[in-house]
């Protein structure tokens, strides 16, 4: 823990949708706390994303802030190896990518980590 923070994935304060079309993914990243929101901002960037999908491929990601939503988007070009039907592997396309997302990590203060864990014990989601 530095600074009162502690270092957590992402999946442990937010949960991911994806969708693909062609070769192109695109990851929502939703915190599951308001509280969240400033640190993902802050820390989960392009660059990081696209670290993250480095070895898939991906030659661009761009990051749209949803902040009425609570949420971020980001969208990433070539990382399906051609897209679901361009590609041999098997589920290679986007609806597994969110996984992949949800393991880049974040500081935060150990409260957003307990509010998270409330909010999805409450949701059923734990």
């Amino acid at each position: 823990m530095t600074d009162g923070l502690v270092e957590v994935p992402l999946r442990e304060i937010a949960h991911g949708r994806t969708g693909d079309k062609g070769d192109r993914s695109n990851v929502s990243i939703i915190p599951y706390v308001p509280d969240a929101y400033a640190y993902i901002e802050e820390q989960v960037t392009e660059g990081r994303m696209r670290a993250a999908f480095g070895h898939r491929g991906a030659s661009k990601v761009v990051r749209y802030d949803l902040p009425v939503l609570g949420a971020f988007n980001f969208v990433l070009d070539d990382v399906l190896q051609g897209g679901v039907n361009g590609s041999l592997n098997l589920d290679g396309h986007g609806k597994s990518l969110s996984f992949l997302a949800l393991s880049v990590t974040v500081k935060v203060p150990q409260s957003v980590v307990e509010n998270a864990r409330q909010a999805r014990q409450s949701d059923g989601a734990a």
